[in-house]
């Protein structure tokens, strides 16, 4: 087990310069970075994160739920204050699955900007990937040819293939399939009651995943089969690294940046999906909030490493807000 290269946080003793934001609403998370520039990157001032299940119930009836709304409502007003009182200089606030799939999710966005004063952009898959590239490639391995970063989120997985030889990634390919830990589980239903069950749910799950990775697969160029670099970000990454550790609570600097033994991870997703959830529950890094959306993060995890065999997996605590952060910066001459 080892780590990749530092990550590009620089010290709080950075002078102050000009303030920025970026805040990710998610299908299941709702999640803040404010931070400024340094010479090394940028320094976090201030984070917010919460589980807000913007997209439960949404394979079922293709709008965000009243219940549903109004959690991320509550959570957005908090995130508003945070940028007021930080005196934010520019913020970039975005939105993904939940949102592109609902039928409602223009009429949220409205409701958002009135009761919190906040803009949000409903972008694209292909941005969502190239915004997550864009904050975790840094920790990707050195290594020859093409790399494969992944991104499990609540509504959506993104897949993109990358070219790491210039300054930074280019696109080779990219596929961003239906299916994260909400819309999984949702659409897997079945008997969780007994081992038999809980297995059954997990087999239809990586079926599922399986069939809609086969297209991307099958375009996987050979170059990339010989060099296996992978690296994932998200919330289902950093969970199963954490079990992996055995990690009392929750701990970002020893998550971000590990490299993780592939079969390790194909280790703890099988195990997890075995446990029931109470078990799941009693695990310190999974508790009540993820116990029940893990299973899915496993089976999608696992979906990859069948087309990706990497021997080695990296793990990024970043992604989306980072990616935002370094193209606001950029914009404005920070490099």
């Amino acid at each position: 087990m080892s780590r990749a290269r530092t990550a590009p946080y620089a010290p709080a003793s950075t002078p102050q310069r000009r303030t920025y934001g970026a805040l990710d609403l998610g299908t299941n998370n709702c999640r803040l970075l404010i931070a400024r520039p340094s010479s090394n990157g940028f320094v976090i001032v201030d984070a917010f994160s919460r589980i807000v299940r913007l997209g439960e119930g949404l394979a079922a009836t293709g709008r965000l739920s009243d219940a549903a709304m109004d959690r991320a409502v509550s959570a957005l007003r908090i995130c508003a204050d945070k940028l007021r009182r930080r005196h934010v200089h520019i913020c970039r606030s975005v939105a993904t699955e939940a949102c592109r799939r609902a039928a409602n999710g223009a009429a949220f966005v409205e409701r958002v900007q009135r009761e919190t004063g906040i803009m949000i952009d409903i972008i694209p898959a292909e941005e969502e990937a190239r915004l997550a590239v864009m904050g975790c490639h840094v920790l990707l391995e050195e290594g020859d040819g093409p790399a494969l970063i992944f991104d499990i989120g609540g509504g959506s997985t993104e897949l993109v293939l990358v070219d790491t030889r210039g300054r930074l990634p280019r696109t080779l390919d990219w596929y961003s399939a239906p299916w994260g830990v909400v819309s999984l589980t949702e659409v897997e239903p079945g008997d969780v009651s007994t081992l038999e069950g809980r297995l059954d749910i997990y087999r239809r799950m990586r079926a599922r995943v399986s069939d809609s990775f086969a297209a991307f697969a099958a375009r996987l160029p050979q170059s990339a089969r010989e060099h296996l670099r992978l690296l994932g970000t998200s919330g289902t990454v950093t969970t199963l690294a954490s079990v992996h550790l055995g990690l009392p609570s929750y701990d970002r600097s020893a998550v971000d940046g590990l490299i993780v033994p592939a079969d390790s991870m194909r280790g703890v997703s099988q195990m997890l999906s075995g446990m029931s959830h109470a078990e799941r529950v009693e695990l310190p890094c999974i508790g009540q909030e993820r116990a029940d959306l893990v299973v899915a993060g496993c089976a999608i995890l696992e979906s990859i490493l069948d087309i990706f065999p990497a021997e080695r997996l990296g793990v990024a605590d970043r992604g989306i807000r980072e990616g935002i952060l370094r193209t606001l910066m950029a914009r404005d001459g920070f490099e």
